[in-house]
């Protein structure tokens, strides 16, 4: 009998998940936990949201689902993990605790210092007026940072000091984040080049994923305010084998088992956003679960069965299994409502999305919602188009003829998606 899996999530990440363990020559029977348009061809899309721990607890018990796989941090940090594993179900994701290391910047920066994890030197604050009185003696560029989850955008690099005491705030005084910004992180600002590495872990065992670079500021040439993400590629030249692995013995061990050690362990994806500074790794954030779009360009490449990994995971065998890898290369290029990451408009009808599947490319859908016949925008990120190729310079190709094809009022989307690796190549 088919292995019966439920995913949560509605986003791009949660369809490229789908879409991957669909592929499991065990031809598991899927669920998705809201879904979207693109993810129901694979999946029963069940109207269940992705924090409503009880409801989704009670679909699993009544539906008798074997395995259920989290993708979005939220209810990750509401403790769907803890609360599935009471209940004696399946389950893949890190606990509430272990999750603390993506909920809480200031955690995970008590993480890093315990595990002598290197980072950029930052100092917290639960008040404003000594936070802006430390502004004011800071050099700048400086990084405010919201404690909590901001759903990628708790970030404002600032160049002047009245712009860094505005984000202050913003965040502290105006409360744009909500609880998450109750307290704030007031970080150095490095210069150099992000890179994201994640890594499978089963609480002992770490299994590096191939490294990736985001894209995060809506405009061409990285300008523009930050979003969740605009794009990707995978594997990112700058990720070499030497730096991989130096993040690998240096970054993910020594942080899960610090975790371990807290009594926190950690079981599920563990990703590091990092900044390269002078060829040195220095992590920027953690987060307890798999990114987005990141996932769309990185699990494409994955030749192992993610059914096979996740479960060796969840049974704490991973060091028994074997990952691996496409030669290949992945760019996903993120297409948007126009105005985003400010307020946009949805309800835009979609045309040009594939009828059928295309080998070098794939359409991920991320805020999209079916009228009928019709496919519509229900979101800021609405689809992650993936082109694959054995260069860069095919992947790239293959993502921007699919994306041209592709229209909506509004629709937007960077062009120079993956320049940073042909701009670093002699």
């Amino acid at each position: 009998m088919a292995v019966k899996i439920l995913v949560i999530g509605s986003g791009g990440r949660e369809h490229t998940m789908v879409w991957k363990l669909a592929q499991s020559p065990r031809k598991p029977r899927l669920y998705c936990a809201p879904g979207n348009a693109g993810i129901e061809s694979l999946a029963t899309c069940v109207p269940i949201n992705a924090d409503d721990i009880a409801g989704l607890k009670t679909f699993v018990q009544s539906e008798q689902i074997d395995l259920t796989v989290v993708g979005p941090e939220a209810p990750l940090a509401l403790g769907i993990v803890d609360e599935f594993r009471e209940a004696k179900l399946k389950i893949f994701g890190p606990t509430k605790s272990a999750s603390r290391i993506e909920a809480s910047k200031v955690f995970s920066k008590e993480i890093m210092a315990s595990a002598k994890i290197r980072t950029p030197a930052a100092q917290s604050f639960d008040h404003l007026a000594p936070a802006l009185a430390y502004l004011e003696q800071h050099e700048l560029p400086v990084v405010v940072k919201a404690d909590g989850l901001a759903q990628g955008k708790g970030v404002v690099v600032a160049t002047t000091h009245e712009a860094a005491k505005q984000a202050v705030r913003d965040s502290m005084e105006h409360a744009v984040f909500g609880p998450a910004g109750q307290r704030v992180l007031i970080e150095q600002f490095l210069d150099g080049e992000e890179l994201t590495i994640m890594a499978f872990t089963d609480g002992r065992t770490v299994s590096p994923m191939l490294p990736a670079q985001d894209h995060k500021r809506v405009g061409d040439g990285d300008v523009g305010p930050n979003t969740g993400g605009m794009g990707a590629y995978c594997p990112a030249p700058l990720g070499t084998a030497a730096l991989c692995e130096e993040v690998t013995k240096q970054v993910f061990y020594p942080a899960v088992e610090t975790l371990s050690r807290m009594g926190c362990p950690f079981q599920g994806v563990l990703y590091a956003g990092l900044m390269v500074v002078k060829g040195l790794p220095y992590v920027l954030e953690f987060n307890a679960r798999m990114g987005d779009p990141e996932t769309q360009v990185i699990l494409p490449l994955l030749k192992t069965d993610l059914l096979e990994v996740i479960e060796a995971v969840v049974e704490h065998r991973l060091d028994q299994l074997r990952v691996e890898w496409h030669a290949e290369t992945a760019v996903c290029v993120v297409m948007t409502s126009a105005g985003y990451p400010g307020s946009y408009q949805t309800g835009c009808v979609i045309d040009g999305l594939p009828p059928l599947p295309d080998p070098a490319t794939m359409v991920f859908h991320a805020g999209t919602a079916r009228t009928g016949a019709k496919i519509m925008t229900a979101g800021g990120r609405v689809l992650g188009v993936t082109g694959l190729g054995k260069t860069l310079a095919v992947a790239q190709a293959e993502a921007y003829r699919m994306t041209r094809s592709i229209t909506f009022d509004g629709a937007h989307y960077r062009t120079d998606i993956a320049h940073r690796a042909f701009a670093c190549r002699p």
